[in-house]
This record gives structure tokens, C-alpha cells and sequence, in this order.
């Protein structure tokens, strides 16, 4: 998949954390095509746009998820948002309640990363998980 083509899973987010449920279906109902277990995808799916929303996005930006399948039949996953700043894996602790979200990424994915988007469009954070 080639970051700004239109993805055939792909589903916008608007700015409003109540609509990371809407974000759980989606993934159900991608993976379940797929005959894959969802567990793991709606929980990195769930942290990635929670993150986005919360610390990436402007309030009138939306939120990209897009959703497809890597050759050896793995789940790539990534949220496209407008902002610049890169995120990083926080050291949260114990009575935190927030702070966790790209340490369970980094436990869950295979790998995840991050891509710029040309002339300071905001960035791609992906994740690839196993089939």
C-alpha cells in the first residue's frame, strides 16, 4: 500500500474519542474477512487512533485508519494524522492511567514505525502484526 492512495479498508476518524468503538467493528469486521483473530488488531487499532486524537491531531483534523494485508499474510495497520510531532514509547508509571498505548504497540507488533508525509503534512504511524 502507498501512503495517500486510497485504501480499500480504510476508514476516516473524526476528532471524538468515543468513536474508537466505531474504530473496534471496523477492525472486526475487516479481520473476520480475513478469518483473523481480532483481539490483538482492535487493541493496537484502539492505541494508535486513541494517540492520534488525543495527542497528534488538531480538533477540526480528521483521522485516517487503514487496514491491509502484508504478503505473508500478516495485518498491516496505520493512522494518518496531520500533525508533525513524532511520537515515542513513554515510561508510564504504575498509577499512571495514561502513557501505555505505543508500549503495548511495541509488545504486540512485529514492528511499528514512523513516516513523515511530505512538506509538513502531518505523518503515518503503521504497525505490522502477525497473521
Amino acid at each position: 500500500m502507498i501512503v495517500g492512495e486510497a485504501a480499500e479498508h480504510e476508514m476516516v476518524v473524526k476528532q471524538d474519542l468515543r468513536v474508537v468503538a466505531e474504530v473496534r467493528r471496523f477492525v472486526r469486521l475487516v479481520t473476520g474477512r480475513w478469518g483473523m483473530d481480532d483481539f490483538v488488531p482492535c487493541l493496537v487499532a484502539s492505541e494508535l487512533v486513541t494517540n492520534a486524537l488525543r495527542y497528534a491531531s488538531v480538533s477540526d483534523d480528521d483521522v485516517t485508519l487503514r487496514l491491509d494485508r502484508t504478503e505473508d499474510g500478516g495485518l498491516w495497520m496505520e493512522v494518518q494524522d496531520a500533525a508533525c510531532a513524532l511520537p515515542y514509547v513513554q515510561e508510564a508509571d504504575a498509577s499512571s492511567e495514561a502513557g501505555r498505548g505505543l508500549f503495548i504497540v511495541d509488545r504486540l507488533a512485529l514492528c511499528w514505525g514512523v513516516r513523515p508525509l511530505a512538506g509538513n503534512a502531518g505523518k503515518v504511524v503503521f504497525a505490522v502484526l502477525n497473521p
